[in-house]
């Protein structure tokens, strides 16, 4: 296979199983701060990721508010991402660093989800202040105790709110602190 048509197949199996980590790292932290299940947004996540996660959850249930099968389902597709991409790459990978690194790929992933979730929570209160949606309610249902606490040490400035500023900043640094190959990224 040419370099073209390899890159183009990382491409694409980084960006499919990036989505499904996405869906079901949203389902976890959803279901964690209670976020408003009538939302239209978060019955479309609870739908997507129902079959897996409701099959299990009759073996592993949720633990005060938090849903274990939920995660042994991200954390399973993380390491059949890790097995995939390091066989793209030509690397052989033994049972316990491609657990390691199926772990460090879903801390990862955790701190783009809050990424991007800050940022778009961010444009949509630039874009249309006051309006009222159903992905609004979601964002701030769930970067609210992110953002909390940063909010106490950061007031804001004229008016201006810099807490989710404050915290795309640390999650991103945080982000490049991981020791995680590029590859698996």
């Amino acid at each position: 296979m040419g370099a073209n048509a390899t890159n183009a197949l990382f491409f694409l199996v980084t960006t499919l199983f990036d989505l499904a980590m996405w869906l079901f790292l949203l389902r976890i932290v959803l279901q964690y701060v209670r976020a408003d299940f009538y939302n239209p947004l978060s019955q479309l996540i609870q739908k997507a990721t129902r079959h897996p996660t409701d099959h299990l959850g009759r073996v592993l249930p949720a633990w005060r508010n938090f849903n274990f099968a939920a995660l042994l389902v991200v954390f399973l597709i993380a390491l059949v991402y890790v097995h995939t991409v390091s066989g793209i790459v030509h690397l052989r990978l033994s049972r316990y660093p491609a657990m390691g690194y199926a772990v460090l790929k879903l801390i990862v992933m955790t701190a783009n989800l809050y990424t991007f979730t800050l940022f778009v929570q961010a444009l949509l209160s630039w874009l249309g202040p006051g309006v009222n949606n159903p992905a609004s309610n979601v964002l701030w249902s769930m970067n609210e105790p992110l953002l909390r606490p940063v909010r106490r040490v950061l007031p804001s400035l004229s008016g201006l709110d810099l807490s989710p500023v404050a915290v795309i900043l640390v999650l991103q640094v945080a982000n490049r602190l991981i020791p995680l190959p590029g590859w698996f990224r």
